[in-house]
């Protein structure tokens, strides 16, 4: 008999072809073997069905084992009981498609998720119930949370998708991070965490269920870390493995933030530290993070691009060197599987942040070298040998005796990408626009919206998300002998409009929108009121709702108030709030309501005199898809919205935060006219947006010698050598320069010879091939930059 203390299994018997999959404190078992697991996230809504097949494929090819991804209910459930799963919402499909290419699966139902999207995942609705509470003992919000969770575990099960039916998934997980925020739930938040792991587990999924970032996660939930370094990690029970549900590859992007970046040899680093110290389960976030189409993006001010500099970018190219660099690692790993899993652990402390560890089987041993130390290179004398391990860096050793991979020594290419221009079109940077106005004046000049209340309102509570865009419309009435009249006026609205623009009697007075995270600010422009009657329209945008926090949903967004006009005579200030006037409430734009970016649209443009630099103002044109099969861009270079300004940057003034956008190509007809259609908020210059592609432009690679390394152009002929120099080069990327040293062999002609014209090429990195360049005993390398 074996006791559940030690070991734990999830069989659902359904099927003939199960998989069981259980678990110790060593690892994940997967039909009775403990596994090294290295997963990557890939969300499904954050690319297309047709990039599906392409992403996975190049994980598996990239040494992962599993896919992970979340599911979003605000995106499956917009409108209670109502469902969508078409299209990229294809949930099924997507799990489906990592089955075909022989990955596992892993499904983080949540369903809250968190992710930088939209509220977090969460359906506005829900919010908008009455006595609704988010994520504590709530009877409406489990309840509903209860029926989404069943619902898509039924969906799965119906397929037949966990492994315990012989599917690909091997690990469902319930919440998310609720441990880093559960503090002020107080005593309802244990509660709810013991109540989530029962409901979890009364689904009865036949595999284990996961909860990260949970410390007190009840048994049998698995809790798992989630950071930028999880080698510390200690789960809470000695039965369950030491895994890490996302290892962050890089970081998401916000309006007028800086481009972040994670350097490859840290991730890698990171990886090897998390495996020497015992580690099984390793899912990197994100492994590719695609892109917030629709209104997914969270926040708020999270941008369009989800890149989060993962090993595949944005449009699923590789990128190189973090895939190639990981790929590598996982090689290593995999290779050691049985050592790393079974093998007994012992460690050695070699001072100042340096350690050994050796995995023992009765077959062999496996060892890491670990430096911690971020400044300085440790020398290492292990069993009668020498090694040098690089700052901040992990030698792996898979016999104990020969290095293998070390995390901050890269041998593989680094590929620069570039931009073309569309082909398809005679001229590709000139588009030929019309235009038509976004017609407000219709009601702003009335004052009447859809609904009126004598309060103001959250934005959520009236547009339900269907729109980011309300209008706030009330009218103030004067006299013509009113102590307000000719005197200096001003509105003044205390907004949490995420960008907010006022008007008043149809004139557009000034807009405003939150700067340095600070969601709360006070507009206020000088005004001129008029005898009789006034009209003040505010126009309130959401740039995505907040997604992280406790409480998150009760984050305001709108305008909440209080909203005054105030007047000064002499030394007397006269305040008049207009918080409890009769508000009349509009949601959407005209443009959207008439569907303006429809083709069939009857809506009248105009081709005569295009306005530059006009805000609310809406552009169409037509174009040809690029040739091809590289990924598309739409380059929205001009246009206003999310733009630095000089005034409080120091670098990138004036350019957009975010410039490309990424138009998969099943979105465009490969033959005949596309239609572009923009609204332009702001007032910009569409005249400057155009169609390109984005693909390889260039491959380098510097790498020591005894290595081999292979230069590849993605499935493109390498057109030239730009640049070869065996000896001892320096230089980055694009900028190399020869040393004090190199080969008498001419390098670049010897590249020329074995590269050029083929789509990729393996060079042995030797003085038998380069000759033997003199540099005085210092170590010799391949500094390499080809055309592609």
């Amino acid at each position: 008999m074996v006791s559940l203390r030690f070991l734990l299994c999830f069989l659902f018997v359904s099927s003939a072809y199960a998989t069981i999959v259980s678990h110790d404190g060593r690892a994940i078992t997967i039909d009775g073997h403990r596994r090294v697991l290295l997963s990557g996230s890939i969300h499904y809504p954050r690319s297309t069905p047709e990039m599906w097949p392409d992403l996975i494929k190049k994980g598996k090819e990239g040494g992962l084992d599993a896919i992970e991804t979340y599911v979003f209910w605000n995106a499956h459930e917009p409108t209670r009981r109502q469902y969508d799963f078409s299209g990229k919402l294809d949930l099924i499909r997507f799990l489906k498609t990592i089955q075909d290419e022989g990955l596992y699966g892993v499904l983080r139902i949540g369903p809250y998720a968190c992710a930088e999207w939209n509220y977090g995942g969460f359906p506005v609705w829900l919010h908008n119930m009455p006595g609704m509470v988010f994520r504590t003992t709530n009877k409406s919000f489990m309840d509903e949370m209860q029926n989404f969770t069943t619902m898509i575990v039924d969906m799965v099960k119906k397929e037949k998708l966990f492994a315990s039916q012989g599917g690909p998934i091997i690990l469902a997980q319930i919440e998310n991070e609720y441990g880093n925020v559960m503090g002020p739930y107080g005593e309802s938040g244990k509660a709810y965490i013991k109540w989530c792991a029962n409901m979890a587990q009364s689904l009865d999924v036949g595999v284990p269920w996961i909860m990260c970032q949970q410390n007190d996660a009840p048994q049998p939930m698995l809790n798992t870390c989630n950071g930028f370094y999880c080698d510390n990690f200690v789960p809470n029970n000695p039965n369950t493995p030491k895994m890490w549900t996302e290892n962050w590859t890089g970081w998401f992007k916000q309006w007028g933030g800086k481009n972040p970046h994670r350097t490859t040899e840290d991730v890698a680093f990171s990886v090897a530290r998390f495996f020497q110290r015992g580690g099984t389960f390793n899912n990197y976030y994100m492994y590719h993070g695609g892109t917030n189409f629709d209104r997914t993006a969270g926040g708020p001010y999270i941008t369009t691009s989800y890149d989060y500099d993962a090993p595949l970018d944005e449009y699923g190219n590789l990128n190189q060197p973090k895939y190639g660099h990981l790929k590598q690692l996982h090689d290593v790993l995999h290779s050691m599987e049985r050592t790393l899993t079974y093998g007994n652990i012992s460690t050695i402390d070699f001072g100042n942040s340096a350690s050994a560890t050796i995995y023992k089987t009765e077959e062999g041993s496996s060892c890491f070298f670990g430096n911690g130390n971020e400044n300085s290179d440790a020398k290492i004398s292990f069993q009668g040998e020498s090694y040098v391990v690089p700052a901040w860096s992990v030698t792996i050793l898979p016999d104990c005796k020969n290095e293998a991979y070390n995390t901050a020594k890269i041998t593989t290419q680094t590929s620069m990408m570039v931009k073309k221009p569309n082909e398809a079109e005679d001229t590709p940077s000139t588009l030929k626009w019309s235009w038509r106005p976004e017609n407000v004046d219709n009601f702003i000049l009335k004052g009447k919206g859809d609904s009126t209340q004598t309060q103001l309102f959250d934005q959520k509570v009236v547009t339900n998300d269907q729109s980011d865009y309300l209008w706030y419309m009330t009218t103030v009435k004067f006299k013509k002998r009113d102590l307000f009249l000719g005197k200096s006026m001003s509105l003044r609205v205390n907004s949490t409009a995420h960008a907010l623009h006022a008007f008043v009697n149809g004139k557009h007075i000034g807009n405003q929108h939150a700067e340095n995270g600070k969601f709360n600010y006070v507009f206020e422009k000088d005004v001129k009121f008029k005898s009789g009657r006034n009209v003040i329209a505010l126009l309130s945008i959401t740039v995505g709702l907040a997604n992280y926090g406790a409480f998150f949903e009760s984050k305001p967004a709108g305008i909440t108030g209080p909203i005054f006009i105030t007047g000064i005579n002499g030394d007397e200030t006269i305040v008049k709030d207009l918080s409890a006037h009769k508000w009349s409430y509009k949601t959407g734009l005209n443009g959207f309501e008439n569907q303006f970016f429809r083709t069939e649209s009857m809506s009248k443009w105009s081709v005569e005199s295009v306005p530059f630099n006009r805000s609310m103002t809406w552009y169409k044109a037509t174009f040809k898809a690029p040739l091809g099969n590289d990924p598309v861009v739409v380059d929205l270079m001009g246009l206003g919205k999310g733009a630095y300004h000089a005034e409080k940057c120091l670098t990138n003034c004036g350019e957009p935060t975010q410039r490309w956008y990424h138009v998969p190509r099943s979105f465009l007809n490969g033959e005949g006219d596309n239609t572009l259609v923009l609204f332009e908020e702001m007032g910009g210059n569409p005249s400057l947006v155009s169609f390109q592609t984005t693909r390889v432009g260039s491959v380098c690679a510097n790498v020591y010698e005894n290595k081999i390394i292979e230069l590849s152009c993605d499935r493109k002929p390498i057109s030239a050598i730009k640049f070869a120099s065996f000896g001892n080069p320096y230089g980055n990327c694009g900028s190399f320069e020869k040393g004090t040293c190199e080969s008498s062999n001419n390098t670049v002609d010897i590249l020329t010879q074995e590269c050029v014209g083929k789509e990729k090429c393996s060079i042995d990195v030797s003085t038998k091939k380069f000759g033997a360049p003199d540099c005085s005993g210092a170590a010799r390398k391949l500094a390499v930059e080809v055309i592609c």
